[in-house]
């Protein structure tokens, strides 16, 4: 089916970024990467308040790989 948009305002797509406009089979990344972050931290917006007392973040990873990119491109 196809899609039907509107007007739309792409700011900013990063490098190995994607942007998706319309039907699309597949999306393949290109990078990997993992980013770790406790509670709050990537908050964004005009006057945020966030209070946290205590706060851990776990960043053991017990995979070897989370996800593999195998490209033929």
């Amino acid at each position: 089916m196809p899609a039907m948009i509107g007007a739309f305002k792409a700011i900013s797509v990063s490098a190995g970024g994607v942007l998706q406009v319309g039907d699309t089979a597949a999306i393949v990344p290109k990078g990997t990467s993992k980013t770790c972050g406790g509670s709050g931290t990537f908050n964004t917006g005009d006057f945020i308040l966030t209070q946290n007392i205590l706060n851990t973040t776990n960043t053991i990873d017990m995979d070897a790989s989370d996800q593999n990119i195998a490209s033929g491109l």
